[in-house]
């Protein structure tokens, strides 16, 4: 969805003006321009200070170069471009469809023909940059824009001509893990062959919705590219054997790509043909869309602050969590990282945040502010968010800690003011979201240790609320290893933490059952000890369970009597669990069939249930996990996101259909979302609740929906960008999280 222009984005490239932002990250920013004949362009820059550097600029060249040698036939036509700019920036058409990883996500997977076209017209592309000694090394479903007339590929950042070691270092793998092949995850030469391994990859992923090396962390996409088995379940019987060979581990048994566009399709029809409706009117939509946009600047903040990277010169610091999470996919990651951690939180005003250093940017070109009407959001923060793949745990969502805000961005926790966006602090330390919880009005942590191969104690240390340092450790524990960086802090209660911990070494990344134990425990507040530990299953060593870096519970909450969690098993299986709060006792254990990306880390539960989403809506009773209830009585083969529970009612998002309100004792439907627009939201997370309307979230359309609590119409629409909401009833916003920003909605 574009985004509007910031303060002090360029006001022109060449004879082009930018009209919105399409994308941001480390390396750049795409923008979308008008030429001075009103034609559309997309315009991919690269960020002045990393055009300091050769290599990059370089890299920039090649790109503009591979581009134009695909020409506008199988990719996006070059215009112009000036890559000897301070900015260097390059000006191609805007393409008029989705990207693949859309259209499968909006659509699903793509019938066969589809399937067969798609991948035909990819061996055209390839094969006319093959002719022209160049290879892509980045072909995945982004980068593969879907037309009407045909697919076309874009993204040449890492594109080179064959046998060019210039700007590739031995053993260093550069691309996207997912769809690497594995000569070129082992930081081998990448050849045609290489780019025949990704089509397959990429038509895995068409007609199933996932690549053929699953998902999870790169390190371990890479261990399962280069030694596993392709995973071709759901993919059309006709394509196992071609798309079998495609991905062979020796690149001499692979097709060559003219070989495999005979294979998968026989040239009768056009494109547009084997398309499923639903794609060509999203095709459609976005040829539309791009008429309908309308130039917007956000206004400069009036105190902007901005955080500085780490000097190359700083000398050594050792390895923090994230860290070392991350050490095993530094080079896999290649371009794609590079700079992420340049983003920064922009702040308007206020005090300086505490526990960072901080500087002041320089002024932008002066823009006039933005009315407050044509702005969705109350207000509205760029942040940098962590990046997803380097947590083991699904992102947190934003969270009210008393009259504060709190998200996580990537330097770690941070307070703000709800009502304005100003931030107060960033809390010391490098924490993921699974290291911090809190008790609604003070925050905890498990602070990172950086002592790798070493042991130290376990700490809990509070979080002041009004600075964001950490205090003196609340408590101390011997028995348990500190440094691990898959500890985890579950949950707090009024006199009880809830703490997942290792006993043994952390000199490695990964779980060792040989040499470590890890156990679920609760840690008494007030006197620092253990009240009871229980341990848990083993998980397998790197070399057996690629998924080693998840966390044991992906969601935890205290309940009287009851500890609820979330487990994810070895086998990567959600399973709904309670335990004993007095005695840790695991007192039942139920499947929750749900993926593990589509679990959130809220639980709705109330005094004697904890209520499931992700299917049929169950009420699941918390003395013994025996259900109470099931929507499949009131409303059969409806599927339902995770609820949001207030005043005993239950809201959720009913696919199909939208908000929905049932009784949360009886599981009677209470009312249902009425309107046009009702079918159209998402049901991957809970609703937010205010006083008068439930907010539920279309990320298709990119909008936040208040539905009346009285009327059970949409009242009001909000354009964003973010994923994950929350309410702060306090400062009576909604709470926004996503997208590279932190924003505010009213809250009614």
């Amino acid at each position: 969805m574009p985004l509007p222009l910031t303060h002090d984005d360029p006001a022109g490239f060449g004879p082009y003006r930018p009209i919105a932002r399409l994308g941001s990250g480390g390396m750049g920013t795409v923008y979308l321009a008008r030429s001075p004949g009103g034609r559309t362009l997309a315009i991919k820059t690269m960020h002045a200070r990393i055009a300091r550097e050769a290599e990059f600029r370089t890299r920039f060249r090649l790109e503009a170069d591979a581009a134009r040698v695909i020409g506008g036939r199988y990719g996006a036509q070059v215009v112009d471009a000036d890559p000897a700019a301070e900015t260097p920036w390059l000006a191609t058409e805007y393409v008029l469809g989705p990207p693949l990883d859309e259209a499968v996500e909006r659509g699903g997977p793509l019938p066969e023909g589809a399937v067969r076209a798609l991948g035909a017209g990819l061996c055209g592309a390839l094969g006319q940059l093959h002719r022209s000694d160049v290879v892509h090394r980045d072909l995945k479903p982004s980068n593969i824009m879907v037309t009407a007339h045909g697919p076309k590929v874009i993204d040449f950042g890492i594109a080179r001509a064959l046998g060019d070691e210039r700007l590739t270092h031995t053993g260093a793998a550069v691309g996207t893990p997912a769809f690497m092949s594995p000569e070129q995850a082992a930081g081998q030469e990448h050849t045609p062959a290489g780019d025949v391994f990704a089509v397959a990859g990429v038509l895995v992923f068409a007609a199933t919705g996932r690549g053929p090396f699953g998902g999870g962390r790169p390190a371990d996409l890479l261990y399962r590219v280069r030694y596993g088995d392709p995973d071709l379940t759901g993919v059309p019987g006709a394509l196992v054997p071609l798309l079998t060979r495609c991905l062979s581990k020796d690149p001499a048994q692979r097709p060559a790509t003219s070989e495999l566009a005979d294979r998968l399709h026989d040239g009768d029809g056009e494109f547009a043909d084997h398309l499923p409706d639903a794609l060509l009117a999203l095709i459609g939509g976005r040829a539309s869309e791009v008429w309908q946009i309308r130039p917007e600047r956000l206004p400069a903040p009036a105190d902007a602050a901005t955080l500085p990277p780490v000097p190359a010169d700083a000398g050594p610091r050792g390895l923090s969590r994230r860290g070392l999470l991350t050490a095993g996919a530094g080079t896999a990651l290649g371009l794609a990282g590079a700079g992420a951690g340049l983003w920064a939180w922009l702040s308007s005003g206020g005090p300086q945040p505490q526990g960072a250093s901080y500087t002041k940017p320089s002024p932008g070109p002066t823009v006039p502010p933005l009315a407050r009407k044509k702005l969705d959001s109350l207000w509205q923060k760029q942040i940098a968010e962590p990046e997803r793949d380097a947590t083991p745990g699904n992102p947190a969502p934003p969270a009210a800690l008393g009259d504060l805000g709190m998200a996580f961005a990537a330097q770690g926790p941070a307070g703000f003011d709800p009502a304005a966006g100003t931030v107060h602090w960033i809390a010391d330390g490098d924490l993921g979201g699974w290291e911090v919880a809190g008790d609604g009005t003070r925050l905890y942590s498990l602070p990172a240790i950086t002592q790798a191969g070493a042991n130290a104690p376990l700490r809990i240390v509070p979080i002041d609320p009004a600075t964001g340092k950490a205090g003196q450790p609340a408590v101390e524990l011997a028995d348990f290893n500190g440094v691990t960086q898959l500890n985890q802090l579950l949950c707090v209660t009024a006199d009880t933490f809830y703490v997942v911990a290792c006993t043994g070494p952390s000199n490695d990344i990964y779980f060792q059952p040989d040499r470590q134990t890890w156990s679920v425990a609760a840690v008494d507040r007030a006197h620092g000890t253990v009240r009871w530990r229980q341990r848990l299953p083993d998980r397998p060593p790197k070399a057996k369970w690629v998924g080693s870096l998840r966390l044991y519970y992906l969601a935890a909450q205290a309940v009287g009597e009851r500890l609820v969690l979330l487990f994810e098993t070895n086998d990567g299986k959600i399973r709904t669990q309670a335990r004993d709060t007095r005695t840790g006792a695991l007192v039942w254990d139920r499947p929750f069939a749900v993926g593990r990306d589509l679990v959130r880390p809220q639980l709705a539960t109330d005094a004697g249930h904890v209520y499931l989403g992700n299917g049929p809506l169950r009420a699941l009773r918390l003395s013994d996990g025996t259900p109470a209830w099931d929507s499949s009585a009131a409303r059969p083969g409806k599927t339902y996101g995770p609820p949001a529970l207030k005043g005993g009612v239950l809201y959720a998002v009913e696919k199909g259909l939208g908000a929905v309100a049932f009784d949360a004792a009886s599981g009677a439907v209470r009312w249902t979302q009425q309107g046009g627009d009702a079918g159209r939201s998402a049901v991957y997370d809970p609703p937010v609740v205010g006083p008068g309307h439930v907010y539920v979230h279309s990320k298709a359309e990119g909008v936040l929906r208040a539905v009346g609590l009285s009327s059970h119409l949409t009242a009001h629409t909000y354009k964003t960008s973010a994923d994950r909401f929350a309410a702060h009833e306090g400062a009576k916003v909604v709470l926004a999280v996503g997208g590279h920003y932190l924003a505010a909605f009213p809250l009614q």
